[in-house]
């Protein structure tokens, strides 16, 4: 059996990094971990390739040499999992999808032969079974079994990264967990992965970072758990192996990952992950409105004043890059100008601003379903109209939400937040050099120093990162680098995008109140009382 294993481009987003990618010299942000890790978990006799489309198309020969194809994604690669499996079929091939979209939306995909919900340890005899037999005869919807316990990562093998090009990357990555304790009503990785975390050996983790540097990997490594300190007694065992294995190997891994904020509130297991070698950590702080957070169940973060927790973990050594979110019930009109007094007052530069978005499945959708507001499937699309019936006023919300972005990503706004960074982080530890950090630092004077708009804000951030030191001069330059994809990409492309919403908006009422106003007064009342009884809202009574 040849097995195809397909990762679909992902759509330009403020995570592809896509303007920033040419000064690292690299084609995309992360590879496909995924299809790594399934392809170790597929029989040893099957050959077994790796196409990433964010390298290259899909070229005929790659599909005519499969018996199977199998593509994986997030809602956000939907459409790109659909156009895979379409050519697929048309070359009489076995078609299959699986990952985080397949399992909470199995409908979306009827190209498919076979639609593999949920984790792929110790589940995939099924799947083999069908794909070997002469014909697709085996269920379509392969789904774990009601009540069956979650896979045990310690039975996971070492992804297969030798099919990866790793030097194409910008940044390489492991899984240390899946799961997190926490309840946040928005978020769906508790109904996919479950509320108990379930970690991989320490033994495992050193191997796969070992088989990535038996290959050449250097530099950026991701720990794409969802919340790193989620079982935080293994993780605080980990942390001294990992060390240890840093200094061994001459610290060649520049590490970063995902972790609640009430990290800010450990200080001895903060300092061990900084000693580990990592530099950056996301998290979520969501809104400053404490009515929102307790709305969206993430009580966590009433715990500590969140602007105070952002400090801790800068100067411990940390870049905090931080997720906000506009559209909870609880927002008012005003939420837009606290939202962005907070990021503008914090050393934040890569702060991540959405809209409230519906998942399938989790317990937000379950509620906007009750209350009759959902008004579509999620597609991960944060530059449409939203997919429930918002609180706030719809254009409100749009307009609020375009204001906050513009003012975030201005050439000044991100590069005070960068200066803030700059100045009040710690700077601990050898740190990792990224590989080709000369051809890098070239290629950023040149573009960005000489040619780009912003160049005596650039010169500026690097000379206070070279008076605080190479590891600040490296993170003063990086930043750069990544600030020219957030500028542009919200000045090219998320900022027109919602002034399509905003004009489709206007035009949708404009629509909706011209029959209304040549009506009889008594049939606009009765359009009135009738749209105030509509979850959509769009007559404007």
């Amino acid at each position: 059996m040849r097995a195809l294993l397909v990762q679909p481009r992902s759509p330009l987003t403020y995570w592809s990094y896509h303007f920033a990618l040419p000064y690292a010299g690299k084609a995309a942000a992360l590879p496909p971990l995924g299809l790594a890790t399934l392809a170790a978990l597929l029989p040893s006799r099957w050959e077994v390739r790796i196409v990433d489309l964010h390298l290259a198309p899909l070229d005929d020969a790659d599909l005519a040499w499969a018996d199977a194809v199998l593509v994986s994604g997030m809602l956000v690669h939907a459409d790109g999992i659909r156009t895979v499996l379409r050519r697929a079929r048309a070359l009489g091939k076995r078609t299959v999808v699986g990952g985080p979209a397949a399992t909470t939306s199995p409908g979306l995909f009827p190209e498919a032969d076979h639609v593999f919900r949920g984790e792929a340890e110790g589940r995939l005899d099924a799947l083999v079974a069908a794909l070997e037999a002469p014909s697709a005869s085996a269920p379509r919807l392969l789904s774990p079994a009601p009540g069956a316990p979650r896979p045990d990562l310690r039975t996971s093998p070492t992804p297969r990264f030798e099919l990866l090009q790793l030097d194409r990357y910008a940044s390489l990555a492991v899984q240390l967990s899946r799961g997190c304790p926490f309840q946040c009503e928005f978020c769906d990785i508790i109904e996919v992965f479950g509320r108990a975390p379930r970690l991989k050996s320490a033994e495992q983790i050193l191997a796969e970072l070992t088989a990535l540097y038996r290959l050449g990997g250097r530099g950026s490594l991701f720990f794409v758990d969802d919340n790193f300190i989620g079982n935080r007694r293994a993780v605080k065992a980990l942390l001294p192996l990992l060390a240890a294995w840093q200094e061994e190997h001459g610290h060649p891994f520049d590490l970063y990952t995902e972790a609640s904020l009430d990290l800010a509130g450990e200080p001895e297991l903060l300092a061990a992950m900084v000693r580990a070698g990592f530099s950056a950590v996301f998290v979520g702080i969501e809104s400053p409105s404490e009515e929102a957070l307790a709305e969206a169940g993430k009580r966590q973060n009433l715990r500590q004043d969140p602007a105070e927790a952002v400090r801790v973990l800068t100067r411990a050594g940390l870049e905090v890059m931080a997720g906000f979110i506009v559209g909870f019930d609880a927002d008012r009109e005003d939420i837009f100008d606290e939202q962005l007094a907070f990021i503008a007052a914090s050393a934040i530069p890569r702060a991540m601003a959405g809209v409230l978005m519906a998942l399938p499945g989790t317990a937000l959708w379950r509620r906007l379903e009750r209350e009759g507001r959902l008004r579509r499937a999620a597609t991960g699309d944060q530059f449409g109209r939203p997919n429930f019936e918002p609180a706030l006023d719809e254009r409100a919300l749009v307009a609020g939400y375009r204001r906050l972005l513009a003012a975030l990503y201005t050439d000044e706004a991100f590069y005070a937040r960068c200066e803030r960074h700059l100045a009040e982080a710690a700077f601990p530890g050898a740190g990792a050099l990224t590989p080709g950090w000369p051809a890098i630092l070239a290629r950023a004077a040149l573009g960005i120093g000489v040619a780009a708009r912003r160049r005596a804000r650039f010169w500026r951030l690097v000379a206070l990162g070279a008076r605080r030191g190479r590891q600040a001069f490296g993170r003063a330059v990086t930043l750069a680098i990544l600030g020219e994809h957030m500028i542009r990409y919200t000045e090219e492309v998320a900022l027109p995008r919602l002034d399509a919403v905003l004009a489709a908006i206007d035009a949708r009422r404009e629509a909706s109140a011209a029959p209304l106003a040549a009506a009889s007064p008594a049939d606009r009342a009765s359009g009135c009382r009738a749209a105030s009884s509509d979850a959509r809202r769009e007559l404007p009574c």
